[in-house]
C-alpha cells in the first residue's frame, strides 16, 4: 500500500505492493502497474510494472556521461489535461537535470513529439536523438477534482519497457506525482533510490544582520510549496525531521528560554521537550523515532542527553566537563557522532548510543563541527574551519575517520544534511557584500554531490540556513 496525501499533511508513504492505494487529507491516490500494448513481458521473477533495463548505468559513469533521456510532454485528451501533462513533464525534467546525472534531449530534436501511452513507441524515431531512455505518458483530468496519470519508461536500444505505472489522485497532488515518477526513473536507470519526493526544512531569515528575524520554513526539494511555520517572534535554529512522522524538532528562544521543541506539521502544535535547568539545543531524532538526542548546557560546558519521547525521561550520555554538542545517530542507531573540545580543539568523536567509549575520528588541520551520518552509514559529513570565518569547508569522512575529502570551501559554509539516498548533501553558504563599506551579506542553501560534483544553489524566497532533508516520501 502506498499512502500519498496532500503536501504537508501526513505525507509519509507506506509501500507494501506493486499496486497501491494512496489516501490522505487531500483524497485518494491509487498506483497500479501498467503494460504497453503490445509490450515485451517482464523477465521471470521481475516486477509486475515492467522488466529491468538492459544495463543499469553506474552513477560514477553518469557523472561524466549523463544519461541521455527523451521526455516528451505527457498527452491529454483535452486542453486542460494536455497542459497538466506539459507541467508534469517539466517537473520531472527539472528533477532529473538538477541531479547532474541525466541529459534531457531537446524537444526540438524529436521526430515523434506525440507518443500514445497505450502503444509501443516507434523506436526508429528515437534512436537518431541519441536518447538511451524514453518516457511516455498520458494525463486525464477526471470528475470530482481527480486526475489519472499513466507513464512508461522505455529502454530504446533493446526496445523494451522498463517501467509502467498509473496513478490516480486529487489534481492538487500533481507536483508530487511528478516527483514520484522522477524517483522511479532515477532508480530504474541508476539502480539506487531517488530523492525527489522529499522536503527541506530550514531557517528563513530577513532583516539586517544584527537584527535578523528567523522563522521555521519548509519546502519541497525543488524549492516549490514554500511555507513559513513560525511568525518570527522568537529566534529558532537547527530544525530536524522525524524519521516517520510529520514532525520537526528544533531549538527556540521562546519566552527567552532556549529549549528544544517539537512541531507537529499536521496540526501546527508546538510542545517543549522537557524542562531543563539550562538551555537545550542541537536536537536529532533516533532512527526509530522513539527518542531525541540533544545537547544541554552544564555550567561552562554542555553534555549530550537522550530523551525518550514516550516517557520524556532523559538519559545522560556524556559527562566530560567539556563542550559536547551536535549529536547524530548512525542509521542503525548503534552509535552517535558528536563534536567535543575535550581534547583541546573541537573535534568529532563517535561513541555507543548508550554513551561511553568515545573515540576521536577527526585529525585534519582545523576544528570540526556539525557531524551528520549518511543514511547509508558509510560517511559522516562535517563542517571544518581553520581559526576564523575566512576558511570554512564542508567535507565527508568514513566513520573511522579515514578518507577525509573536502567538497566545498568558502568564507562561511556550514550545516550539512544528507539526502535520504546518501547521494547529495545540502548546506548553507554566507556571502559578504561587495560594496565599498563591506556592508550586507546573504545566506543561501547549496547542494552538492558527495564527490564534490554538481554544486548548485537552492532557491529560497529569503536568506536561508540550517537545512535538514526529510526522509523519502514524507
Amino acid at each position: 500500500m502506498i499512502q500519498i496525501p496532500h503536501p504537508y499533511v501526513g505525507r509519509r508513504g507506506l509501500i507494501t505492493s506493486a499496486a497501491g492505494l494512496i489516501t490522505g487529507a487531500a483524497g485518494l491516490l491509487a498506483a497500479v502497474p501498467v503494460l504497453a500494448q503490445p509490450a515485451a513481458p517482464p523477465p521471470a521473477g521481475g516486477p509486475a510494472s515492467g522488466g529491468g533495463p538492459s544495463a543499469v548505468i553506474d552513477v560514477n559513469r553518469a557523472r561524466t556521461e549523463p544519461i541521455p533521456i527523451a521526455l516528451p510532454d505527457l498527452n491529454g485528451p483535452d486542453g486542460a489535461s494536455a497542459q497538466l501533462g506539459h507541467d508534469i513533464a517539466g517537473v520531472i525534467s527539472a528533477d532529473l537535470a538538477r541531479s547532474g546525472l541525466f541529459r534531457l534531449i531537446d524537444q526540438a530534436a524529436f521526430i515523434q513529439a506525440n507518443v500514445s501511452a497505450a502503444a509501443t513507441p516507434n523506436f526508429q524515431n528515437w534512436k537518431p536523438t541519441g536518447a538511451q531512455a524514453l518516457v511516455t505518458g498520458t494525463v486525464q483530468i477526471l470528475g470530482g477534482g481527480q486526475v489519472r496519470v499513466e507513464f512508461r519508461l522505455w529502454d530504446i536500444l533493446p526496445q523494451t519497457q522498463i517501467q509502467g505505472t498509473a496513478y490516480t489522485t486529487t489534481q492538487s497532488n500533481w507536483r508530487r506525482i511528478a516527483h514520484i515518477m522522477a524517483d522511479v526513473i532515477y532508480e530504474r536507470l541508476l539502480g539506487e533510490k531517488g530523492y525527489f519526493d522529499t522536503r527541506i526544512v530550514y531557517i528563513s531569515a530577513t532583516g539586517p544582520r544584527d537584527r535578523r528575524t528567523k522563522r521555521l520554513a519548509v519546502m519541497d526539494q525543488d524549492s516549490e510549496n514554500n511555507r513559513l511555520l513560525t511568525d518570527g517572534s522568537w529566534l529558532v535554529l537547527t530544525p530536524r525531521f522525524h524519521p516517520t512522522r510529520d514532525e520537526i524538532a528544533f531549538m527556540s528562544y521562546a519566552n527567552n528560554r532556549p529549549r528544544v521543541y517539537l512541531f507537529d506539521l499536521t496540526s501546527g502544535r508546538q510542545t517543549v521537550l522537557g524542562d531543563f535547568a539550562g538551555m537545550t539545543f542541537a536536537p536529532r531524532f533516533s532512527p526509530d523515532g522513539g527518542s531525541v538526542v540533544m545537547a544541554t548546557s552544564n555550567g561552562g560546558g554542555s553534555d549530550i542527553i537522550s530523551v525518550d519521547l514516550g516517557s520524556r525521561v532523559p538519559h545522560r550520555l556524556t559527562d566530560s566537563g567539556s563542550i559536547d554538542v551536535s549529536p547524530c545517530f548512525s542509521p542503525d542507531g548503534s552509535q552517535i557522532a558528536f563534536a567535543s573540545d575535550r581534547g583541546g580543539d573541537q573535534q568529532i568523536y563517535v561513541m555507543g548510543s548508550g554513551g561511553g567509549g568515545a573515540r576521536r575520528i577527526s585529525f585534519g588541520n582545523g576544528k570540526y563541527a556539525t557531524p551528520v551520518w549518511s543514511p547509508r552509514g558509510d560517511l559522516i559529513a562535517f563542517t571544518r574551519y581553520a581559526g576564523d570565518t575566512s576558511n570554512f569547508a564542508i567535507g565527508v569522512m568514513h566513520p573511522d575517520g579515514s578518507g577525509e575529502r573536502i567538497l566545498s570551501e568558502g568564507w562561511l559554509v556550514e550545516g550539512p544534511t544528507f539526502a535520504p539516498n546518501g547521494r547529495v548533501l545540502m548546506f548553507y553558504r554566507e556571502s559578504r557584500s561587495q560594496d565599498a563599506r563591506g556592508r550586507g551579506f546573504s545566506s543561501r542553501l547549496v547542494s552538492v554531490d558527495i564527490t564534490g560534483f554538481n554544486e548548485r544553489p537552492v532557491e529560497t524566497p529569503t536568506d536561508a540556513s540550517d537545512p535538514a532533508w526529510s526522509p523519502l516520501g514524507t
